[in-house]
């Protein structure tokens, strides 16, 4: 599968902002430290703040910082909302005369692989990324063994 840029850099925000639990950063820090744009990152910045995963604040003394511990930040949940493509449905539309119902098995094949895809990453959170001391491998057996 692949990942829209808008979901990249919510991602990195995130990571970001995981990084830096100590203090409020700005739009303009990770603009700079991550080489993007900062309309991109404010477009970002609002949908992750509407999704309640960041807190903003304006003025002196503002910024934004994550709204909620990393551990309570599934992989599956950014994904879901970040990546509108995922809402539609995958089939065969009613002007397709040839294949019908083989492309709208495909699509409900490609579909149900999809949710299994956005299953196994809501294994995984936010704090699985930032611990610098657990493997993806490590922690992709200890999720499995919990599952």
């Amino acid at each position: 599968m692949r990942l829209t840029r808008f979901t990249d850099y919510s991602l990195r925000v995130l990571i970001y902002l995981g990084q830096n639990s100590h203090d409020r950063v700005t739009i303009n820090q990770i603009s700079e430290d991550y080489d993007i744009s900062k309309n991109h990152l404010m477009k970002v910045v609002s949908n992750l703040t509407r999704l309640d995963l960041v807190s903003a604040r304006r003025g002196p003394g503002g910024g934004i910082q994550l709204n909620r511990a990393p551990e309570e930040i599934g992989l599956d949940e950014v994904i879901r909302n970040t990546e509108k493509h995922l809402h539609k449905v995958n089939g065969a539309t009613p002007a397709q005369k040839h294949g019908g119902q083989a492309d709208t098995r495909l699509g409900n094949y490609l579909h149900h692989a999809m949710l299994a895809y956005l299953d196994k990453l809501g294994c995984f959170t936010l704090a699985d990324v930032l611990d610098p001391q657990i493997e993806a491998v490590e922690t992709y057996a200890l999720k499995e063994k919990a599952v």
